[in-house]
């Protein structure tokens, strides 16, 4: 009984705490831990059954559970002071005590892919992965019925109710900060069931086949657009290039015909096949010059 007295203070001020994160009268658990006049008697008979089959009782009342598990231990429905147990050996009374293995590891899980209904009126399919952990073995047990299953569904909904929020653009380039913001969002949610979310991923989110053909159209008519404009200023450069160079090979006579002969033997080191008869600039001039006179004749 004084290891009793020792226990009761810290279990009110957890569940006077517990009481006022959840807000019901859930958190009150342990405020009231006695058994009542038959509840003792049972406890007394129990204990003289298991002196008269000792060791053989021994099978019965002494459990273990591993390092990352814990043990919740309800006796006659009332929770038993002390939190938890384990890790190792505890001690129950059967038939009197129940008890419920917690385990304490992180858990991940796949958040079924949501249809949601972006901000910009956008339909796409999310899915993510939720990281979490129990950080409070004895809340998990009292305060929800199935604190894994609890999780899944919320971890859904907030899903749909935080990327419901975002433009398509949003989803596709500020994914760290969404989860982020959904792991807070998840953490406040949980923690009166005794729940850590660690950590939460987004792992894709696929859009409409139609919204892909169209974003790829789009993607491609902008790419040709920036070609175009490209191509553009190349030639605008090519031509101011030419422009220098012809000012240049005017003011030398010479220098034109230099570019003529290496113009041959490109043509005859690329073309072996290719014939090249060359034509001297001057005598095309002379028949231009005789051809004038002789038109202005005949008129």
């Amino acid at each position: 009984m004084a290891a009793n007295k020792g226990f009761a203070p810290v279990i009110e001020h957890e569940s006077e705490t517990e009481g006022r994160r959840s807000g019901n009268r859930d958190g009150d658990f342990g405020s009231d831990t006695s058994i009542g006049c038959c509840g003792y008697i049972l406890v007394v008979l129990s204990m003289f059954m298991i002196i008269i089959t000792f060791p053989v009782a021994l099978c019965m009342c002494i459990k273990v559970v591993q390092e990352y598990e814990r043990a919740v231990i309800f006796r006659l429905g009332r929770l038993v002071t002390g939190g938890a147990k384990g890790p190792g050996l505890f001690f129950i009374i059967p038939c009197i005590d129940s008890y419920t293995k917690v385990d304490l590891r992180t858990v991940s899980f796949d958040v079924p892919p949501q249809e949601i209904l972006s901000k910009d009126s956008v339909t796409v399919a999310v899915d993510a992965v939720v990281y979490y952990r129990v950080q409070n073995a004895t809340v998990s047990i009292t305060n929800v019925e199935d604190a894994a299953r609890s999780t899944r569904l919320l971890a859904a909904t907030t899903l749909r109710n935080v990327l419901g929020t975002h433009n398509l653009s949003e989803m596709l380039a500020e994914r760290e900060q969404i989860s982020h913001s959904m792991q807070m969002s998840l953490d406040e949610a949980t923690d009166p069931w005794g729940v850590k979310v660690e950590r939460v991923e987004i792992k894709d989110v696929r859009l409409p086949v139609q919204l892909q053909r169209a974003m790829a159209a789009e993607a491609e008519a902008a790419r040709e657009a920036r070609a175009k404009v490209i191509a553009a200023e190349g030639e605008q450069k090519a031509s101011r290039a030419l422009k220098e160079a012809a000012d240049v090979i005017s003011e030398s006579p010479a220098a034109l015909q230099l570019r003529y002969l290496q113009t041959l033997n490109t043509i005859s080191a690329e073309k072996n096949s290719t014939i090249v008869f060359p034509l001297p600039i001057e005598m095309m001039r002379g028949f231009g010059m005789q051809a004038a006179p002789t038109h202005s004749a005949h008129l």
